[in-house]
């Protein structure tokens, strides 16, 4: 097995070739010299082909992260599994099946949250209507109740309320900085597109904002990219 963490970060540190040196390590345990990205393809299909394997890539951005490591269902033995977790639904077009991710309900965001702010699964009395205010913010979105849980860590919960209102004026920088990787990697006029969306077209049909943004496939990215949901053809 092997878990091929944040691939996007990784990437942009390293080359493709460090990336196959570490799937190749995680599933022979032992090292292997690559030259370049070809010979990394090769090596995967020869030693892997027979060999019933589970590969986890997370955060994929590029389709040539996925050509250089998990190209083709015949590089790997039958029964293996390869997931892969990605911002950019295009990336996921020749699997098998896609699970797109969905928002936490109230009891799961107030579990999630209570591990990382408490270490337990729910909070006490003291600071349970405190913390559903939290997780009220947060929305169901896992990144912004892992931070906020973990910077309110043994924290007095006159310092949670004072966080509460710092949030409503300024959110919090970690969470910005995480979201806006999807933002940062759009075109201007997509950019520009998704800025009108947000603050004008939220609850307006697909096929009207498009024809007056002229943007229909610039929507449509936003989409893939998961900056936008469309919900019986109504932009959110």
């Amino acid at each position: 097995k092997s878990f091929l963490a944040d691939v996007c970060d990784a990437t942009s540190k390293h080359d493709l070739v460090d990336l196959q040196k570490r799937l190749i390590s995680d599933i022979l345990k032992k090292k292997h010299e690559i030259r370049c990205a070809d010979k990394g393809i090769g090596l995967i299909k020869q030693q892997f082909r027979h060999r019933k394997i589970l590969v986890i890539v997370d955060n994929i951005d590029k389709v040539e992260q996925l050509d250089a490591i998990v190209g083709s269902h015949d590089w790997f033995g039958p029964g293996s599994r390869i997931i892969i977790t990605t911002r950019d639904e295009r990336l996921l077009l020749n699997v098998d099946k896609v699970y797109p991710l969905q928002v936490m309900n109230e009891d799961e965001a107030l579990e999630l949250f209570s591990w990382h702010a408490f270490g337990n699964s729910w909070p006490n009395n003291v600071y349970l209507e405190v913390s559903k205010k939290v997780v009220s913010y947060c929305g169901g979105l896992p990144l912004a109740l892992e931070v906020l849980g973990s910077f309110l860590f043994k924290r007095p919960i006159a310092d949670w309320k004072s966080q509460l209102e710092k949030l409503k004026k300024t959110p919090e920088g970690k969470i910005i900085k995480s979201l806006r990787i999807s933002f940062e990697g759009l075109d201007d006029a997509q950019k520009a597109i998704f800025l009108d969306i947000s603050c004008f077209f939220i609850g307006w049909k697909k096929e009207y904002v498009a024809k007056v943004l002229d943007g229909t496939i610039d929507i449509s990215v936003l989409y893939e990219r998961c900056l936008i949901t469309i919900e019986r053809n109504v932009l959110n």
